[in-house]
């Protein structure tokens, strides 16, 4: 069987895309690879909240996929919404890589450094970790926020770190964020082989059932709570428990809590919040 593989057309999608491809040929299928420009990927420098909410690097892909242009979608997980998009389905997610952000241009958090990123959920755990920390806004595909970074004389951004990985960059790595200090987005480090409902048969054999446990888990915490890109969300299982956050933008109070249940452990996160703001 030939499966059309849809991607985003970036350096780093398109490494991801190859992993997915590589499974698929290992299962017995023919790949022809169909890589596509997303909203997300026209506008590298509008904050998110100008060209639409999370999802805006996946939707075209979708929009593929129901009307039959292509067999797969991959994608990182973490750009995907925390609901399955109606008539679409998660078959696999292939293993996960690290998880963890990571700091790049410094191998340490030091007070009043300047650092770059576009991530609220970043911003808000950085300025709880130190509020002396100046958060510049910095988006772009990895290549373009390490020029952006060094044309701007930031002391460091941050990244995640199976980014880095993937692209072969991980001695530009100065530290791998410990998650105590800075919980990950639902998701990351996790790539999703997205499929029309009811043909998940097709990449089911290809993933891994221990990080769909943890990954669906993670989404669905973040599902509950209402989060996306434009909010201090996180959530990330370690196998043993999950954790979830929910955040000032400022970093001026954050909420932490770990438990077995993604929609118990959501809804004492809403009302941590709503006691916080009352």
């Amino acid at each position: 069987m030939i499966v059309r593989l849809g991607s985003r057309a970036s350096r780093l999608a398109l490494a991801q895309a190859d992993l997915a491809a590589t499974a698929l040929r290992e299962a017995g299928h023919q790949v022809t690879l169909m890589p596509m420009t997303t909203a997300g990927d026209r506008d590298r420098s509008s904050p998110f909240g100008q060209i639409g909410e999370r999802g805006v690097f996946v939707k075209e892909i979708e929009v593929a996929l129901l009307e039959g242009r292509i067999d797969v979608a991959v994608h990182s997980a973490k750009d995907m919404t925390s609901t399955d998009t109606a008539g679409l389905a998660v078959g696999a997610y292939l293993e996960r890589d690290d998880a963890r952000d990571a700091l790049v241009g410094a191998e340490a958090l030091e007070p009043g450094m300047r650092i770059g990123t576009a991530s609220v959920r970043r911003r808000a755990q950085l300025l709880a970790f130190d509020p002396t920390l100046v958060i510049e806004p910095l988006r772009g595909n990895i290549d373009t926020r390490l020029d952006k970074a060094r044309q701007r004389g930031l002391d460091a951004l941050v990244l995640a770190a199976c980014g880095l990985d993937r692209l072969g960059l991980a001695g530009q790595i100065g530290m791998r964020i410990p998650i105590e200090t800075m919980l990950p987005e639902a998701a990351q480090g996790a790539i999703a082989l997205q499929v029309r409902a009811g043909e998940e048969e097709l990449v089911a054999p290809l993933g891994s059932a221990d990080t769909f446990r943890r990954v669906e888990a993670e989404r669905s915490c973040v599902a509950q709570i209402g989060g996306g890109c434009l909010a201090p969300v996180a959530a990330h299982h370690d196998g043993e428990r999950l954790t979830g956050l929910i955040a000032d933008e400022d970093g001026r109070w954050v909420e932490r809590r770990s438990g077995d249940d993604a929609v118990e452990l959501a809804r004492e996160l809403i009302a941590a919040r709503a006691a916080r703001v009352a």
